[in-house]
């Protein structure tokens, strides 16, 4: 979509002039996320209103306009960044608690709420929100929303989408939506909630959204247990969910990541082990101790060679320390890296951990794995120097090897970064032509002049009429 000229005039009277930046040094720290992407909008607006965010994008509309809602930032797959010029709406003046209430357990939240301040003000509440990405302290709702963020405790808890009732939001043409209701059942009409969670800002910007709690658990207990073969750590997990525990977290290093991590800390990891598991689980104190205890049974009978359950907070942290040292380790490895959340099924994660190992050694390069075993959802992280253009091209053969391996396991591109710029090129190789052209239909349908986010998800050469 070519830049157009903006009308700034009547910008600045719709949110007021203080909230408008034009200036190229402004705009330039709104033009990119974690993907390292970047591309300059034209200005940036603080919309402070409802009203406010539907006149903007009716005007956009008038003026076929690109608009580009944006939380922190927080992103890898650059579904932040404004491709093309436009408007960047920064969502920061939505950044309310609108509604706590701990009888029917569910808090009514704006968009730019950050995820880990919500956390913190309903456990006073004795209540619990679980979605957890590792950006909590510094994400926001309203983008955990548009990309249906994970995270560690996904296993049990389920992602954001779990915990979405219902939203306002401004759809592509100005128009304000409600969906859902603050009840936990309704089945009236299509589910426009669950279509709108992970639309990754393509079909609207989030203005509310009312999420379900639970009651925080009374306690939680960590292990860290330690396997020679991967495919036993495997085995572990499989055998512990079915053994009617479900851990709060089953966190997965493997050996590549092992290595980086002890060069980093010295704190004395073992590197003739293939993998490492972090182990947690909640709920109330008199129980855990037996599932504990059960747990450690099956890891040591499923070929541990250590296991170390912790025994008081500083033992907990200990145990984490390593899986926290991940991303500064790798940082002492290359310059950059790519980091792909690709998730298979749990059975398969012995395959796929092989494989890229395979792929280390046929493009030369250092890839480490590690994330979320208990649901198949494994961080491949390929280390580069993207000045390096050899190095740059054999690591992205390597993504797209990679990306062939898990659909041929049964598995997914994305567990919960999204697709945004950097995986639309495969976007088609798992949902089909015929499911492709479905959910393009619905784009084009809520957003018949692009003007919404556009440049994700689907290709340029496939999406639309370029106005």
């Amino acid at each position: 979509m070519d830049q157009r000229p903006l009308p700034l005039s009547q910008i600045r009277s719709l949110v007021g002039p203080q909230n408008v930046l034009t200036s190229q040094e402004d705009c330039a720290c709104y033009g990119y996320d974690a993907s390292k992407l970047a591309a300059s909008p034209q200005c940036v607006v603080f919309p402070e209103t409802v009203q406010a965010v539907s006149e903007l994008v009716k005007l956009a509309n008038r003026h076929l306009i690109p608009l580009f809602p944006r939380g922190a930032g927080s992103g890898i797959v650059g579904a932040a960044i404004p491709k093309g010029g436009g408007i960047v709406m920064a969502m920061n003046h939505f950044n309310r608690i609108l509604e706590i209430d701990e009888d029917d357990m569910i808090a009514v939240v704006e968009p730019g709420v950050i995820t880990g301040d919500l956390q913190k003000r309903v456990l006073e509440h004795g209540l619990f929100y679980p979605p957890d990405p590792a950006s909590l302290q510094f994400s926001t709702l309203g983008g955990n929303v548009a990309m249906c963020s994970g995270g560690p405790r996904a296993v049990k808890y389920g992602v954001t989408r779990d915990y979405i009732l219902g939203m306002e939001l401004v759809l592509p043409t100005g128009s304000i939506l409600q969906t859902g209701k603050k009840t936990y059942k309704g089945v009236v009409g299509y589910d426009l909630t669950r279509l709108m969670v992970g639309s990754e800002g393509t079909l609207g910007v989030f203005t509310k959204v009312i999420l379900r709690l639970l009651p925080a658990p009374e306690a939680v207990r960590t292990m860290m247990a330690l396997f020679p073969r991967i495919e036993n750590a495997a085995l572990a997990v499989s055998h512990i969910l079915k053994s009617r525990i479900i851990p709060s977290t089953l966190e997965l290093m493997d050996q590549s990541t092992l290595e980086v991590v002890e060069n980093h800390l010295h704190m004395g990891l073992p590197q003739d082990c293939e993998a490492m598991l972090i182990i947690e689980v909640d709920g109330r104190e008199d129980l855990l101790a037996h599932d504990m205890a059960q747990v450690e049974t099956i890891c040591k009978e499923k070929g541990a060679s250590e296991v170390d359950v912790a025994a008081s907070p500083t033992d907990r942290e200990r145990i984490w320390r390593a899986r926290r040292a991940i991303s500064p380790a790798l940082g002492r490895i290359r310059p950059g890296k790519i980091n792909e959340d690709v998730t298979v099924p749990r059975a398969q994660i012995p395959a796929l951990i092989h494989h890229i190992r395979r792929l280390a050694d046929k493009y030369r390069l250092t890839i480490v794995s590690f994330g979320h075993a208990g649901d198949g959802n494994i961080h491949t992280n390929i280390m580069l120097d993207r000045k390096n253009h050899d190095e740059l091209k054999r690591a992205e053969k390597a993504v797209e090897e990679l990306f062939r391996t898990v659909l041929d396991l049964g598995g997914t591109l994305s567990g919960e970064h999204g697709v945004g710029i950097t995986k639309s090129p495969f976007f088609m190789w798992e949902v089909g032509s015929v499911g492709y052209e479905t959910m393009l239909k619905i784009k084009q349908a809520l957003d018949p002049n692009n003007i919404m986010n556009p440049g994700k998800m689907f290709l340029p050469d496939r999406a639309f009429f370029q106005p």
